[in-house]
Protein backbone atom coordinates (compact mmCIF):
# COMPACT_ATOMS: atom_id res chain seq x y z
CA UNK A 1 0.00 0.00 0.00
CA UNK A 2 1.43 3.37 -1.24
CA UNK A 3 -0.22 5.95 1.81
CA UNK A 4 0.69 6.17 5.58
CA UNK A 5 -1.13 5.42 7.83
CA UNK A 6 -1.71 8.33 10.84
CA UNK A 7 1.02 6.93 13.00
CA UNK A 8 3.51 7.04 10.33
CA UNK A 9 3.48 10.53 9.72
CA UNK A 10 5.12 13.33 11.21
CA UNK A 11 5.04 16.80 11.50
CA UNK A 12 7.30 18.46 8.42
CA UNK A 13 7.37 15.77 6.64
CA UNK A 14 7.59 17.11 3.05
CA UNK A 15 7.29 14.48 -0.02
CA UNK A 16 8.34 16.11 -3.54
CA UNK A 17 5.71 13.64 -5.72
CA UNK A 18 7.82 12.40 -8.87
CA UNK A 19 4.56 12.44 -11.04
CA UNK A 20 4.72 15.49 -13.09
CA UNK A 21 1.91 16.90 -15.68
CA UNK A 22 2.28 18.62 -18.96
CA UNK A 23 -1.01 20.59 -19.03
CA UNK A 24 -3.05 20.19 -22.85
CA UNK A 25 -5.60 21.89 -24.69
CA UNK A 26 -7.70 18.84 -24.32
CA UNK A 27 -7.23 18.39 -20.25
CA UNK A 28 -8.41 22.47 -20.14
CA UNK A 29 -11.74 22.10 -22.76
CA UNK A 30 -12.57 18.78 -20.67
CA UNK A 31 -12.56 19.98 -17.30
CA UNK A 32 -14.23 23.40 -18.36
CA UNK A 33 -17.18 21.94 -20.35
CA UNK A 34 -17.65 18.92 -17.93
CA UNK A 35 -18.29 21.39 -15.06
CA UNK A 36 -20.38 23.88 -17.23
CA UNK A 37 -17.95 26.59 -16.84
CA UNK A 38 -18.59 29.37 -19.89
CA UNK A 39 -15.85 31.49 -18.75
CA UNK A 40 -14.55 32.59 -22.66
CA UNK A 41 -10.59 32.93 -20.52
CA UNK A 42 -10.53 29.22 -20.44
CA UNK A 43 -12.45 28.43 -24.17
CA UNK A 44 -12.21 31.27 -26.39
CA UNK A 45 -8.39 31.57 -27.72
CA UNK A 46 -9.54 35.23 -29.04
CA UNK A 47 -10.83 36.43 -26.08
CA UNK A 48 -8.08 35.41 -24.02
CA UNK A 49 -5.00 36.68 -26.64
CA UNK A 50 -7.12 40.61 -25.78
CA UNK A 51 -6.61 39.90 -22.09
CA UNK A 52 -3.39 40.50 -20.25
CA UNK A 53 -2.71 37.18 -20.11
CA UNK A 54 -2.17 36.92 -23.86
CA UNK A 55 -3.31 33.37 -23.93
CA UNK A 56 -5.35 30.81 -22.48
CA UNK A 57 -5.28 30.35 -18.84
CA UNK A 58 -6.34 26.55 -17.51
CA UNK A 59 -8.81 26.38 -15.25
CA UNK A 60 -8.43 26.28 -12.05
CA UNK A 61 -10.28 23.48 -11.18
CA UNK A 62 -7.86 20.92 -13.32
CA UNK A 63 -5.13 22.68 -11.49
CA UNK A 64 -6.41 22.10 -7.68
CA UNK A 65 -7.95 18.53 -9.00
CA UNK A 66 -4.49 17.36 -10.61
CA UNK A 67 -2.43 18.99 -7.52
CA UNK A 68 -4.53 16.77 -4.92
CA UNK A 69 -4.31 13.72 -7.45
CA UNK A 70 -0.29 13.56 -7.72
CA UNK A 71 -0.45 13.64 -3.90
CA UNK A 72 -2.89 10.79 -3.43
CA UNK A 73 -0.32 7.26 -4.17
CA UNK A 74 2.14 8.99 -1.84
CA UNK A 75 -0.20 10.20 0.87
CA UNK A 76 -3.38 8.97 1.78
CA UNK A 77 -3.89 5.32 -1.09
CA UNK A 78 -5.37 2.57 1.08
CA UNK A 79 -4.91 4.80 4.31
CA UNK A 80 -7.58 6.78 3.56
CA UNK A 81 -11.37 6.63 5.53
CA UNK A 82 -12.32 9.96 4.39
CA UNK A 83 -11.51 13.33 3.22
CA UNK A 84 -12.55 16.27 6.12
CA UNK A 85 -12.07 19.65 3.83
CA UNK A 86 -10.05 21.43 1.28
CA UNK A 87 -9.53 25.46 3.19
CA UNK A 88 -7.35 28.10 2.20
CA UNK A 89 -6.72 27.63 -1.57
CA UNK A 90 -4.60 29.87 -3.67
CA UNK A 91 -4.05 30.34 -6.73
CA UNK A 92 -1.68 33.03 -7.10
CA UNK A 93 0.14 32.58 -10.64
CA UNK A 94 -1.77 31.49 -14.02
CA UNK A 95 -1.54 28.20 -15.63
CA UNK A 96 -1.35 28.15 -19.57
CA UNK A 97 -1.22 25.09 -22.21
CA UNK A 98 1.96 23.67 -22.22
CA UNK A 99 3.01 23.98 -18.64
CA UNK A 100 4.93 20.86 -16.59
CA UNK A 101 3.24 21.36 -13.59
CA UNK A 102 5.16 19.05 -10.61
CA UNK A 103 3.87 19.02 -6.76
CA UNK A 104 4.74 18.59 -2.84
CA UNK A 105 3.31 18.03 -0.05
CA UNK A 106 4.19 19.03 3.74
CA UNK A 107 2.09 17.51 6.86
CA UNK A 108 1.25 20.58 8.81
CA UNK A 109 -1.31 19.03 11.90
CA UNK A 110 -1.61 15.93 13.21
CA UNK A 111 -3.97 15.26 15.66
CA UNK A 112 -6.36 12.34 17.51
CA UNK A 113 -9.72 11.83 16.43
CA UNK A 114 -11.92 12.03 19.36
CA UNK A 115 -15.03 9.68 17.91
CA UNK A 116 -12.57 7.14 16.39
CA UNK A 117 -9.35 6.04 18.47
CA UNK A 118 -8.49 3.88 15.37
CA UNK A 119 -8.11 6.81 13.33
CA UNK A 120 -6.20 10.54 13.35
CA UNK A 121 -6.46 13.55 11.53
CA UNK A 122 -3.98 14.80 9.30
CA UNK A 123 -3.57 18.48 7.37
CA UNK A 124 -1.37 18.12 4.55
CA UNK A 125 -0.28 21.46 3.13
CA UNK A 126 -0.48 20.83 -0.58
CA UNK A 127 1.46 22.73 -3.28
CA UNK A 128 1.58 22.82 -7.39
CA UNK A 129 5.09 24.72 -9.25
CA UNK A 130 4.90 25.16 -12.92
CA UNK A 131 8.02 24.71 -14.61
CA UNK A 132 9.67 28.07 -14.14
CA UNK A 133 9.28 27.07 -10.34
CA UNK A 134 6.11 29.02 -9.51
CA UNK A 135 3.48 28.40 -7.13
CA UNK A 136 0.03 28.04 -8.87
CA UNK A 137 -2.15 26.46 -6.79
CA UNK A 138 -1.84 25.53 -2.76
CA UNK A 139 -4.49 24.23 -0.26
CA UNK A 140 -4.74 22.52 3.28
CA UNK A 141 -6.27 19.26 3.10
CA UNK A 142 -7.70 17.65 5.98
CA UNK A 143 -8.14 13.62 5.78
CA UNK A 144 -9.29 10.88 8.53
CA UNK A 145 -6.87 8.15 8.34
CA UNK A 146 -6.35 5.06 9.32
CA UNK A 147 -3.56 3.78 12.41
CA UNK A 148 -1.49 1.54 11.15
CA UNK A 149 -1.59 -0.68 14.49
CA UNK A 150 -5.47 -1.42 14.64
Amino acid sequence: MAGKHFDEWNIGDIIKHDLRRTVTDTDNIMTTTLTHNPQPLHLDREYAEGTEFGQVVVNGIFTFGLMVGISVGDTTLGTLIANLGYDKVIMPNPVFIGDTLRGETEVTELRESKSRPTAGIVTFTHRMYNQRDQLVCQCLRTALLKKANT
